[in-house]
């Protein structure tokens, strides 16, 4: 209804003689519902360019619109120039059929349609397990890209696999100290740079396939072991949230492939690079910064910021419409200085987008829970997902804005109540199809729609036309990458259902009535069974 009305009233700006090329025509769903179903304050914004009164140019504005009479009821100037719309009867009951007929697809649009975005998360280091923290970001990418497609882009979903740097090495050196000491040597305790129980399973899998037969096996033999166990046991807990990647780009392949080194180079040939200090520093206050960077550390090891540069050049040379990146805000002070330097290769970067969440905390009966890789006291996302559920991580990691400090209540997220939101979502759900299954044993069909005018009562109205925001909340969620919104709506569609189920009987003795709000019934299950598909939790049909 939106792009309808913005048509329309762009039309009548032309014919008008304004020009409204500069002016951000808005809709705004007006506080109070009898001031109808959407306003805009064009007059208002108009009122300096034309050098009119608001309420004047509102009037020759609404006087010059065209508007189908099927769709829009009445039009109505208030205040200081609002330009309030009412939607018509026949405009409301035709959602409730659009939403029978559409099905699945209710929500989906092709507005992006033949555009290409890469999404890059997670791309957690590969020296141990997911931790419940890194959960947050697991889904916020998920339904990042879920709303994407939604919106008609071919996403292609990746994962930067960070199996380069100096990491890797102390992780190879632990699991060298667990295995020699399976057969008998001290254990050093400086050589033991990560201390969670899965280095000693990684130990003992070495020890069960070839005895002590690696004692004095190359570094690279452990790192590789250590890799692969670790690297398998992400993907086994991306599978268990059903998270899939397409790409997993290995960070050592910029190595082997000569780009790190090319990078280099040219950064030295733009004089951005230079030696100080047996060092190698990026000259990021040619960017704006406060101060160069390391970006090849005297010991010969890159920092960060050379490989990041170096696969941002690779990804922005891919070609893709879009990329995306998600990183926690421990990323917030290198994203600059290497978009910066692509930029110095004369590639764009306005095309990336980064998105930075903030970390999360998590509570159990108010007391807090700890997880670090380093230490053996390691909360696993694993742990998190035996404790509450798939649907409970899912939606709780993705209810708060991304740039909003995140509290993860795992008591809560346990509850079968109304206060567990994902909860109180999914009896939503559940009572609809409980509804239906009353309503075929008593003999009522519930695959016909019937007399849709029949639905008068101001909680069906209202019901409806939440309904109707589905199309439009999905493309702002994906616009904005702000999941936030669509878990809001959601809420809000199971709190005006419970509020018609309680005000009105669906079931009664008036066939066509029942009709009727049996359909009403059925397309909120599907408005909601599709939000939750989105999100990834499950659509429940009993609970």
């Amino acid at each position: 209804m939106k792009d309808y009305l913005k048509s329309r009233i762009e039309e009548a700006l032309l014919t008008l003689g304004l020009d409204a090329s500069s002016v951000d025509l808005q809709f705004e769903k007006p506080k109070i519902a009898e001031h109808g179903d959407l306003s805009t304050n064009i007059a208002m914004t108009l009122a300096r360019v034309a050098k009119k009164n608001p309420r004047q140019i509102a009037q020759e504005l609404v006087d010059a619109l065209s508007l189908d009479p099927a769709r829009i009821s009445a039009v109505e100037i208030a205040g200081p120039g609002f330009i309030n719309f009412r939607f018509s009867s026949q405009h409301i009951y035709d959602a409730v059929a659009g939403i029978l007929n559409t099905g699945h697809d209710f929500g989906r649009s092709d507005i992006h349609a033949g555009k290409t975005v890469n999404v890059e998360w997670v791309s957690a280091n590969p020296t141990g397990p997911l931790h419940a923290g890194h959960g947050r970001q697991v889904c916020i990418g998920a339904t990042i890209c879920a709303l994407l497609e939604w919106t008609g882009w071919k996403v292609t979903r990746e994962y930067y696999f960070n199996n380069a740097g100096n990491q890797m090495n102390n992780l190879a050196i632990t699991v060298r100290e667990r295995y020699r000491a399976l057969f008998g040597e001290k254990e050093q305790e400086e050589n033991i740079h990560y201390a969670g129980d899965y280095i000693h399973e990684v130990a003992r899998g070495i020890a069960d396939e070839h005895g002590d037969a690696k004692m004095d096996a190359e570094l690279d033999f452990f790192r590789s072991a250590g890799e692969v166990w670790c690297f398998a046991a992400i993907k086994r807990t991306l599978e268990k949230l059903d998270v899939h990647h397409d790409v997993f780009f290995n960070e050592d392949s910029l190595y082997r492939d000569g780009k790190i080194d090319t990078v280099l180079s040219d950064l030295r040939a733009k004089d951005l690079a230079y030696d100080k200090e047996d060092a190698v520093w990026l000259r990021t206050t040619e960017f704006g910064a406060d101060k160069d960077r390391v970006i090849v550390k005297s010991t010969g090891e890159p920092t960060y910021r050379l490989p990041d540069i170096a696969y941002h050049k690779d990804k922005v040379e891919r070609g893709y419409d879009r990329v995306i990146d998600i990183f926690g805000a421990d990323h917030i002070a290198t994203i600059p200085d290497v978009l910066a330097a692509v930029r110095s290769f004369g590639l764009s970067t306005d095309h990336i987008d980064v998105i930075i969440h903030q970390m999360v905390s998590f509570v159990n009966e108010g007391e807090a829970v700890k997880m670090s890789k380093r230490s053996g006291n390691v909360y696993s996302l694993d742990d998190l997902v035996e404790d509450v559920g798939v649907d409970a991580v899912r939606y709780f990691f993705i209810m708060r804005g991304a740039s909003s400090q995140l509290e993860f209540d795992i008591k809560l997220a346990q509850e079968q109540s109304e206060n567990n939101p994902v909860y109180y979502l999914q009896y939503a759900h559940a009572r609809i199809a409980s509804i239906l299954r009353f309503a075929e044993s008593e003999g009522k069909r519930t695959d016909d729609a019937g007399d849709l005018s029949l639905l008068a009562h101001d909680s069906e109205i209202a019901l409806i036309k939440e309904l109707m925001l589905l199309p439009e909340i999905v493309q702002l969620a994906a616009r904005t990458y702000d999941t936030q919104h669509l878990c809001t709506y959601l809420h809000n569609v199971a709190t005006v259902f419970h509020k018609f189920y309680h005000d009105c009987r669906v079931v009664t003795e008036d066939a066509a009535l029942s009709a009727a709000r049996l359909a009403l019934c059925r397309a909120t299950r599907q408005v909601l069974a599709n939000g939750f598909a989105i999100i990834g939790i499950a659509a429940p049909e009993s609970m």
